[in-house]
């Protein structure tokens, strides 16, 4: 018995109807396993490994119902979906934003049981969170909504069941409320997210990772191509924690970054960024357009993506589905050489399918943003032994865990040509794993 896509892909949709995140994601992962399974592993499609894997293995949704500072009673929607945990337990972030649906969460989920594969680290795939919006809220609204919504979500978390992290709209203040809340009700202090605070069991460069990890990636590519960033122009979508932490690293690599870019519009800076004027950004707030009162030689583009700017490399670290087919062609035309993947699934198909047809590298958010929840299990590990390791330790740990995952890469993913197609790469080498462990285990 053999898989066909299209037959897959309309049965899923069928299934799963209005959800187009989920679909888009199932397909872009789908459609790399199916040839490899009919070829490699045949007995695979008796056990259904992949129908199963695309099914979540648990779906938790409930009300989070929270005063705010006048007394006005709200109410939000949570969610916790918990994917696959056939290698470990469920992990990934909560995502407070009025974008959140089930849509989301379930692709979100279901990239993350592949990003999780590729780390090494012994871990599942989850993903949650509301459609509750932390901007213009107080500080105690923040902490009433996170205790409510924890109150909700507790009892199906745990150290070795599943482990939440930060996302869009939860940093370390939401995280601490939410720990502080898990930490009421359970009367014990466990690594039951990650996160934290340094001096209540968090990790050194937990909040650095994801975007040091993205040019790790890019570094390791590179350097296969007997390449590397110095002299690089890289344009960079995105003015959070990701895009800040993948400028500062490309600079300190030696790369020049000429822009950052919110919902309002992209700074472009074409003498490149460094350390005081990034540092300076941070103070602007949604203002991007300030920086130019300061530097005369910048930019400011009210409602234009990065992606008009002449690069070399291409860092999407916004959200989804922000890298369309003309941009991808825009890219192209004006020499970019590469595209690596900051945030979930940024690029949307027609914009991967420009990418592989002209041969320039695309590095894929389960592959090449893969360093924050690297160093999410580190955080556990250290957790489980009372220590907290030393900034260099943690960050040697996560150069290397990004060089595996980039073998890996190479090794399921280069073509009989010599080009590396990352997505390929990443996602059979993230499922084989995975796929083995369901079939050990039965089905359950």
């Amino acid at each position: 018995m053999s898989l066909n896509f299209k037959s897959f892909i309309k049965l899923a949709g069928e299934r799963n109807p209005n959800e187009p995140e989920f679909i888009q994601a199932v397909a872009e992962v789908t459609e790399d396993l199916i040839p490899y399974i009919n070829e490699h592993h045949p007995e695979w499609n008796k056990l259904k490994i992949l129908e199963r894997i695309i099914e979540p293995e648990r779906i938790i949704s409930f009300s989070v119902n929270w005063l705010d500072d006048n007394n006005e009673v709200q109410i939000n929607r949570g969610y916790r979906v918990q994917m696959n945990s056939a290698i470990g337990p469920y992990k990934g972030g909560l995502r407070f934003s009025p974008t959140v649906n089930l849509s989301i969460l379930k692709f979100l989920a279901f990239e993350q049981v592949f990003k999780n594969s590729l780390t090494g680290i012994p871990l599942g795939g989850g993903k949650g969170g509301s459609d509750f919006d932390p901007k213009g809220k107080s500080d105690s609204e923040i902490m009433r909504f996170c205790q409510s919504f924890m109150t909700a979500l507790y009892r199906h978390i745990g150290s070795e069941t599943d482990v939440p992290a930060g996302d869009i709209g939860v940093g370390e203040r939401e995280i601490g409320f939410l720990f502080g809340q898990y930490k009421r009700l359970q009367n014990n202090f466990t690594g039951v997210l990650t996160g934290k605070g340094k001096f209540w069991g968090g990790s050194n460069i937990r909040p650095e990772a994801t975007g040091y990890g993205l040019l790790y990636f890019v570094s390791n590519i590179l350097n296969l191509q007997g390449e590397s960033l110095k002299g690089k122009r890289i344009a960079i979508s995105g003015a959070g924690n990701v895009a800040f932490y993948a400028a500062e690293k490309a600079i300190e690599l030696g790369a020049t970054v000429i822009t950052l870019s919110n919902s309002t519009g992209t700074l472009n800076d074409p003498e490149g960024f460094d350390a005081q004027k990034l540092s300076s950004i941070k103070g602007l707030g949604r203002d991007l357009s300030k920086y130019c009162e300061t530097y005369s030689a910048a930019s400011f583009h009210a409602d234009k993506n990065p992606w008009h700017f002449p690069c070399d490399i291409a860092l999407p670290c916004a959200t989804q589905n922000e890298l369309n087919e003309e941009d991808a062609k825009r890219l192209i035309e004006n020499g970019c050489i590469g595209v690596a993947e900051g945030a979930n699934m940024p690029s949307t198909a027609e914009a991967v399918q420009q990418f592989h047809t002209h041969k320039i590298f695309f590095a894929p958010g389960k592959a090449a943003n893969a360093g924050g929840v690297a160093v999410s299990g580190l955080e556990m590990s250290q957790n489980r032994m009372g220590e907290q390791w030393e900034s260099d330790r943690v960050d040697d740990k996560l150069k290397q865990i990004m060089e595996n995952i980039h073998q890996t890469c190479v090794r399921y993913g280069k073509d009989n040509d010599g080009y590396i197609n990352y997505l390929r790469g990443a996602n059979i080498g993230g499922f084989v794993k995975v796929a083995a462990a369901m079939k050990s285990q039965g089905v359950v």
